[in-house]
Parts: structure tokens; C-alpha cells; sequence
């Protein structure tokens, strides 16, 4: 990727207060996927980003647009993720990505919902994520000097006609050592989170609007 990028420091509680758009929202609330409640995976986030589109097309569409969008699609993103997960394939898409190691299916309702996880010292560039075997170590995981990453990703159906594409990521940091690597990320998670939404949930949007 060449030089690294160099954000600002800025606290990610603001960036996650900030509204995007009139469609577009950070953090907004405790919105979660139908059936799916994210708090029993990971209930004590140390940092949490969440976006929301709404859409006048159908749930399946957006969602079968947003399992299409590719790192390559999504121009800052995708460079930020391949630069912080080495070995990723530029043409993968997100859908397959969350899929597969370093991440973890946590649930799969293949109706419009996909939660994955990843633990390691995730601040670090030299892909330090342990390989979890199920869900479970997941949960269970208490390693100290790391941390447990949640991705959250779904549609909804909206009472209005239409749909919402919600992505959400939760980090609990472990121990002294793990709160103080996450404290060395946290300006790239304030400087980068919106990203998601203008390069991610966009480009599903827009794909799916184009139809």
C-alpha cells in the first residue's frame, strides 16, 4: 500500500456519534439483527462502531449486493483492511472474508445475517490471530494481552417498504497489556470507522439501487 496512513487523533466515541448523511448513521443504538443478540457474544465492548442505510429496495436484494462487494470495490477500505490483515486477496469479497481464517462464524442464518470473530493482538501487523476452532472458544476466549473482535453484518426489513443494511463491530480489549495495543489503535478506528459507511455500505447500496 506504500506509506501507512497517518490519522489524527480523535476520540472514536465522538466518531461513533456523529451522523453521516440523512440515511446514514454511526452508532445507532442497540440495534440488532432479528434472533440475534449480539451482547451474548460480546456484551462489554471496549469500542463499538456501528452504521445504518436504509434502501427502497428489497431486503434480498441489498443483501445479495452486499455479499458481492469485493476489497477492491470499496477503494480506502479494502486498502485499510488488506494493509492491517496481510495475505488477503484484493478481489475476496467482505461476505467471504468474514468466512474465513483469521475470522470465525459465529452465526450464519443465511436469511440475511452474518456474525464472525477474531481475536489476537489485533493492533499488531503481523497477522497475530489465533485460529479458534468453534464458536464457543469465541465466547470463552480470556487470553490476556489481546482482544476479541466482533463483526456484525444484516438487513432488515423496513414497516415503510424497503430495507436497512446494519454493520456492526464490538472490541473487548483483555487485560492491562490488551487495553493499552488497543489504545494504539484507537486513532485509526476514529480516523478510518466512517469508512465502512461511505465506501462499504455505499457501494452495497448503490448496487443494489442500480438493478
Amino acid at each position: 500500500m506504500g506509506k501507512s496512513p497517518r490519522p489524527p487523533v480523535s476520540s472514536p466515541r465522538a466518531a461513533s456519534a456523529q451522523r453521516q448523511g440523512p440515511k446514514t448513521q454511526t452508532d445507532v443504538g442497540r440495534a440488532a439483527p432479528a434472533d440475534v443478540d449480539l451482547d451474548e457474544w460480546l456484551p462489554s465492548p471496549t469500542v463499538r462502531v456501528a452504521h445504518r442505510r436504509e434502501s427502497a429496495v428489497a431486503p434480498d436484494d441489498l443483501w445479495r449486493a452486499a455479499c458481492s462487494v469485493r476489497l477492491d470495490d470499496s477503494a480506502l477500505l479494502g486498502r485499510l483492511v488488506r494493509w492491517r490483515i496481510s495475505g488477503l486477496a484484493a478481489e475476496i469479497p467482505f461476505n467471504e472474508m468474514f468466512r474465513n481464517d483469521p475470522f470465525l462464524v459465529l452465526v450464519d442464518r443465511r436469511e440475511r445475517v452474518l456474525v464472525s470473530g477474531l481475536v489476537g493482538r489485533i493492533w499488531t501487523l503481523h497477522r497475530d490471530y489465533p485460529q479458534l476452532s468453534d464458536p464457543e472458544e469465541f465466547r470463552e476466549w480470556s487470553t490476556r494481552g489481546t482482544a476479541r473482535v466482533l463483526f456484525a453484518n444484516w438487513v432488515e426489513p423496513l414497516t415503510s417498504g424497503g430495507s436497512a443494511l446494519h454493520s456492526e463491530t464490538r472490541v473487548q480489549a483483555i487485560g492491562g497489556q490488551g487495553r493499552l495495543g488497543l489504545a494504539t489503535l484507537r486513532p485509526v478506528v476514529a480516523a478510518f470507522q466512517q469508512l465502512i459507511a461511505t465506501d462499504g455500505i455505499e457501494e452495497a447500496v448503490r448496487r443494489a439501487e442500480a438493478v
